[in-house]
């Protein structure tokens, strides 16, 4: 059973295609990289698995459970709102910028959904919290706001709070490319160490040695279609493509 699960998605902005029949299985504990050229639809198609884009056609699923099938925009998919949103929550997502709320804590940054979406008590998100930013090196800082944090520090954060939501995968959108070059490292070696730990993981990236390291599949998109696929070994060293073969001379 796959984790996540995308047939035929596509999407379009006005006259714009974005995503071209998308179809890609995640298996549990697999660590997926999807790289492209900008423009290519990898951050559409990730915000299409959690609702923060609307498909036009296409069907995605979460382990066994259809969430959208789509004809012409419309889910044909009879579900409750609640029920969808319930499910919603087992897809944790990191985003290029941190998105942190600049008046709360470090702490209470993390807290925050726990409390207020998965209704648990305030001393068991605390001790949660606290785990999870000594997990990403900021045990230290839980009375910190924001502003008083480097990029690398606050995306760190960003991934603690995400993980609170005890999701079952985790989606990263580009979520090193707002940071300075030496802030990178410090945010990808909590990236590994939740991949080794066997989260289920979909990375949107142009860190091409993270991919090379840590992915089980790398997945090329270009033009809002994905061109081939397959382990970093093969991908890296011999694509089939000739587009790929281009892209990947000129990043490496």
């Amino acid at each position: 059973m796959a984790m996540v699960k995308t047939v035929g998605v596509s999407k379009a902005f006005g006259d714009l295609q974005v995503l071209k029949e998308v179809s890609l299985e995640v298996a549990p504990q697999e660590v997926v990289c999807i790289i492209g050229p900008s423009g290519a639809g990898k951050s559409t198609y990730l915000r299409s698995l959690n609702r923060l884009e609307k498909i036009d056609q296409g069907r995605i699923y979460l382990e066994d459970t259809l969430l959208f099938d789509c004809v012409d925009g419309v889910n044909r998919v009879k579900m409750s709102l609640h029920e969808r949103n319930t499910a919603l929550l087992e897809v944790g997502m990191v985003f290029q910028r941190f998105n942190l709320f600049p008046h709360k804590t470090v702490m209470e940054n993390v807290m925050l959904a726990p409390v207020h979406v998965r209704k648990m008590p305030v001393r068991e998100a605390q001790d949660k919290a606290a785990a999870l930013l000594d997990r990403v090196g900021l045990g230290d800082k839980t009375s910190a706001y924001p502003a008083q944090l480097s990029g690398g520090q606050q995306q760190r954060v960003a991934i603690a709070r995400a993980l609170a939501m005890e999701p079952k995968i985790m989606l990263f959108d580009e979520p090193t490319s707002a940071l300075d070059p030496e802030l990178v490292g410090e945010v990808l070696t909590v990236m590994k160490g939740l991949a080794g730990a066997g989260m289920t993981m979909l990375v949107v990236t142009h860190e091409m040695g993270f991919a090379r390291e840590v992915a089980d599949q790398v997945v090329f998109m270009f033009e809002g279609s994905i061109l081939e696929s397959g382990p970093p070994g093969t991908l890296f060293t011999n694509p089939a493509h000739d587009r790929t073969r281009q892209f990947l001379q000129s990043v490496l």
